[in-house]
């Protein structure tokens, strides 16, 4: 399989997993608040974006029909990126001021969150929308390495001190639902694969029906997953 095939793999199983993907109703959940965060932005035909940390772009497809002018940024290690990103984290060419910096599941894994944050407030236009999604809980999950959660009210600090104004936050998956998840993930790989087949499906059932305790409120404070869309201040 070709680095491309395999990118090509991740992004498919990112915005489209199998009814018995360990992650199937959160990574759903994860593709409407992306699709959500974009609603609320609303960007004008051929605004430019640039997807910092862009892996394997997953998104990028299931953003086409908004023709957005859509450029990744990554290390050099990343093959598909467009903008390459310094070990120290600076992005090249950060200058040419994008109207929407895009950071989806990333936050959690750089080492200095702060400097990441500085980076996308100085590469984006004036007028410009950072559209941001991190973990509050999750598993560890080191790609390479996996430093950061926060809470609602953690979250919107460091966002608030790097110098942007929040204009929306939102969070989804909440308490319980989440416990199921981290139950599931704490077993499942302790199983043989044809149970383990059925016992994710019938996590994936509960973690859908113990979702709907928790209000969107609820899920706001406190959730698996956060959603934070902020422009500078």
């Amino acid at each position: 399989m070709s680095e491309y095939q395999h990118h090509e793999g991740e992004a498919i199983q990112r915005t489209k997993p199998k009814i018995w993907d360990p992650r199937y109703y959160y990574l759903n959940q994860l593709k409407r608040l992306v699709h959500k965060g974009f609603l609320i932005v609303k960007p004008q035909n051929s605004s430019s974006l640039l997807d910092y940390g862009c892996g394997a772009m997953p998104y990028k497809q299931e953003l086409s029909h908004l023709n957005l002018t859509y450029s990744g940024a990554d290390l050099i290690e990343n093959k598909l990126a467009d903008i390459l990103v310094s070990p120290d984290g600076k992005i090249q060419n950060a200058d040419e001021k994008f109207d929407i910096v895009f950071s989806t599941q990333v936050l959690e894994h750089v080492p200095d969150y702060a400097f990441y944050l500085s980076e996308a407030k100085r590469c984006l236009a004036e007028d410009g929308y950072v559209i941001l999604t991190t973990h509050g809980y999750w598993m560890y999950h080191p790609d390479p390495t996996d430093y950061w959660r926060w809470t609602s009210m953690g979250l919107k600090k460091i966002v608030e001190d790097a110098g942007f104004k929040i204009v929306h936050f939102e969070g989804i998956i909440g308490r319980s639902a989440m416990g199921l998840q981290l139950f599931q993930d704490g077993l499942m790989f302790k199983l043989p694969k044809i149970v383990r087949f059925f016992f994710v499906l019938f996590c994936q059932l509960g973690i859908a029906l113990f979702d709907k305790v928790n209000n969107q409120q609820q899920k706001s404070d406190d959730a698996c997953t956060y959603l934070v869309i902020a422009k500078h201040a």
